[in-house]
């Protein structure tokens, strides 16, 4: 029986399947059974980690993918290429650095064949609207980094486009410039300025999801999968620091540190334990010593820590991981806290840190102590970083198997388990007596 949706539904996503071929055979699964609908006069908001497909989700829904998978209906009809009616606004702005404010507006206009007289009328009538009135004959270079984000909310709501994807469109932008951005969309939003009757937002930024949207949908990593929907019931303008907000942040930040669980309840196994965030020692060290001082004395609450140290969910959550692999912090509920032997790490010398950190490594990094094991194990006590790449190829991307790698050789070397050959890709035993030490 063919499912019949409401009038009032914008878009339409059912069990989205996508995956792309790997060089060396098999396929790399980005999006598994993604299940999405927007409402005519809602704001949803599609929260994710790096890796959780967003990007290539919303490439779906323009139609400049296929998913392998499911179905995609954009007002009712399947979409099967280019979309009419949807517009972009992107992260990096994307306008043509030889083209006017007015011409770089003009352009979707021009692809559909708009005439030359109304195309002049409705660009500048956007250009006014949000707020570049004067700038118009103005090239990207002499604008502001807000003022080109301007020109490219411009560009999207000229088409009058029923729906508008904004791909985190605010992030590239300073605290207060994106935050008088938001300000001006709500308003025109709000007060039905501009032409568009639905709103997806993909956001790295937690507090500005709750500000915005009226619902949250949240993707899990490797495949992109739906974790979670919250509906956001307050009405605008929105406190960020009432109550109700706080909390809604609290839960969000709990739903995405927490960890996913099969269908029998326990945690579902990744694959041979491989898997590693993209964290540098230094900044684990240096949130590690954040957590231990004032005003946390080894715990905090997520927003807040993000807050004060100006972290977006891309810079915290990898971190957070980095921190609960090796077993030097928990996060659950929306807080973090430091283990004993976090807080040994913190108390310790420089000498003592790299001795917890290398019994650490070796101990909970099961892609490290592998490296090391076999290492040992092989003739000379050398091995080539191709042979750990063809393993991690069998779980994950190609460019996925080499960060991964990259990471555990970061921190097998700070550890002194291995060296590496940068330009031979060698990985070998450390030979503590030919290592020479320079002030």
């Amino acid at each position: 029986m063919e499912t019949v949706y409401p009038e009032t539904n914008l878009l339409n996503l059912t069990n989205i399947r996508k995956s792309f071929k790997k060089t060396g055979g098999g396929e790399h699964l980005v999006l598994d059974g993604v299940s999405l609908t927007i409402n005519e006069g809602e704001i949803v908001a599609l929260l994710g980690r790096s890796g959780s497909g967003k990007s290539t989700l919303l490439r779906i829904i323009s139609g400049l993918a296929r998913p392998e998978s499911g179905e995609v209906l954009y007002c009712g009809k399947p979409v099967t290429g280019p979309v009419t009616g949807l517009a972009m606004v992107f992260q990096s702005f994307a306008l043509f650095p030889w083209l006017t404010v007015l011409e770089n507006v003009e352009l979707g206009l021009d692809a559909m064949g708009v005439p030359q007289a109304e195309r002049h009328r409705r660009a500048l009538a956007a250009i006014d609207l949000i707020g570049l009135d004067g700038f118009e004959s103005a090239y990207p270079k002499e604008l502001s980094g807000g003022m080109r984000q301007r020109v490219g909310f411009a560009r999207a709501l000229v088409v009058e486009p029923t729906l508008l994807l904004m791909d985190e469109a605010f992030s590239a932008l300073d605290v207060l410039t994106a935050e008088t951005l938001r300000t001006d969309l709500i308003e025109l939003w709000l007060e039905r300025r501009i032409p568009t009757k639905g709103i997806l937002l993909v956001s790295h930024n937690i507090e500005e999801a709750v500000l915005l949207a009226d619902r949250i949908v949240i993707l899990g990593t490797n495949p992109g999968a739906v974790l979670a929907e919250i509906k956001i019931p307050l009405e605008h303008p929105r406190d960020r620091e009432a109550q109700a907000f706080r909390q809604l942040v609290d839960e969000v930040y709990a739903l995405m540190t927490k960890r996913p669980r099969g269908v029998a309840g326990k945690v579902e196994a990744v694959p041979l334990s491989y898997r590693l965030p993209d964290a540098h020692i230094n900044q684990m060290a240096g949130l590690i010593e954040a957590l231990a001082g004032v005003p946390y004395n080894g715990r905090a609450d997520l927003p807040e820590l993000a807050d004060r140290m100006g972290f977006g969910v891309d810079q915290l959550f990898p971190l957070l991981e980095a921190l609960g692999i090796l077993e030097f912090a928990h996060t659950e509920g929306g807080d973090v806290e430091l283990t004993p032997s976090g807080k040994s790490y913190v108390e310790a010398d420089i000498l003592r840190r790299k001795e917890i950190f290398a019994e650490h490594v070796i101990r909970h990094v099961a892609l490290a102590a592998h490296i090391r094991h076999v290492i040992d194990e092989r003739p000379g006590n050398r091995a080539p970083e191709e042979r750990f790449l063809r393993e991690l190829e069998d779980f994950f991307s190609e460019e996925e198997a080499e960060r991964v790698l990259r990471v555990a050789i970061e921190w097998g070397r700070y550890a002194e388990h291995f060296a590496y050959e940068e330009g031979s890709g060698i990985l070998s035993l450390e030979d503590p007596e030919s290592a020479t030490i320079s002030a």
